[in-house]
């Protein structure tokens, strides 16, 4: 599988842009920084903010990034997207990384990256959205490993499930029915071939029928000249007070437009128009 992975900040590595196996080849010959190594470099970042120090914890475990991009492969997205997305949590686990604590930053980072592969697959691995809230997310990651096989949960399991990560029965269900559903797409490629027809080329485009444009195109005649036939029924400032008021593109006039050029009030000027409205409608009613 060839993919073109960016880090962050453009970090050295020399295979960024080649392919994911030569990416994550050249991530795991870098080498590992000693805990006082890792000590010294986030005390330069946090006393100084030394970006060459945070590129060099960053750099120290990029691999972590990939052992644990490595274990969301089962959604069914790019590998190199979801290096990408947990390099992002690493850079941010770096940023908040305290060294005073005692904590080395591999413990630190984890949260941080799942936390951001998490975010981009529920994003991502369906066109519907499939987990809005905390606890449907925790369903939605977990879902899976609590499962005994591939068979459809009985009740007991639902029960039991739902239970232990505190959600709804009916939203195992429906979170289990969504996992175990495949989106079928409306189109394909470039394939000419008979038996490569998306569900696309079976739908109906109700517009193409040569009687529906026919009636459409002498529908949309009518309403032009039961328009026309409406504003000539008008008096000439009326007419003109709609036409400015509604008919032009882009170039419409306010109320207080009109009431200056007339020499009346805002308020009489919106008379004229509800008046002139309401014969307008009168007279298009039975063409519509």
């Amino acid at each position: 599988m060839n993919a073109t992975l960016s880090l962050p900040l453009s970090l050295p590595v020399s295979c960024a842009t080649g392919s994911i196996d030569q990416y994550i080849g050249s991530v795991n010959r870098l080498p590992m920084l000693t805990e006082q190594e890792e000590l010294a470099l986030a005390t330069r970042l946090k006393e100084h903010g030394d970006l060459d120090a945070a590129r060099q914890l960053v750099m120290s475990h990029l691999r972590l990034v990939v052992s644990i991009a490595r274990g969301y492969l089962g959604y069914g997205l790019p590998h190199a997207d979801l290096i990408q997305e947990g390099n992002i949590g690493l850079m941010k686990a770096v940023k908040r990384f305290d060294p005073d604590r005692g904590v080395r930053l591999v413990s630190f980072a984890i949260h941080w990256i799942k936390a951001e592969i998490h975010e981009f697959i529920v994003r991502n691995w369906r066109l519907v959205k499939i987990a809005t809230t905390k606890a449907q997310r925790k369903l939605f990651f977990n879902l899976r490993s609590l499962k005994q096989d591939t068979s459809t949960l009985n009740r007991e399991e639902v029960h039991a499930i739902a239970t232990r990560l505190g959600v709804k029965p009916e939203e195992v269900v429906e979170m289990e029915t969504r996992l175990c559903g495949r989106e079928i797409p409306l189109e394909t490629g470039n394939d000419d071939e008979d038996e490569h027809f998306a569900p696309i080329a079976y739908l109906p485009d109700p517009h193409a029928e040569p009687s529906t444009a026919l009636e459409e195109a002498q529908y949309a005649r009518l309403q032009d000249e039961g328009l026309r036939q409406a504003l000539g029924s008008l008096d000439a400032r009326s007419r003109d007070i709609v036409e400015r008021r509604w008919l032009r593109e882009g170039d419409t006039a306010t109320l207080h437009e009109l009431a200056a050029e007339y020499g009346v009030s805002a308020e009489r000027i919106r008379q004229i128009e509800t008046r002139a409205m309401q014969k307008m409608r009168v007279l298009l009613a039975p063409a519509a």
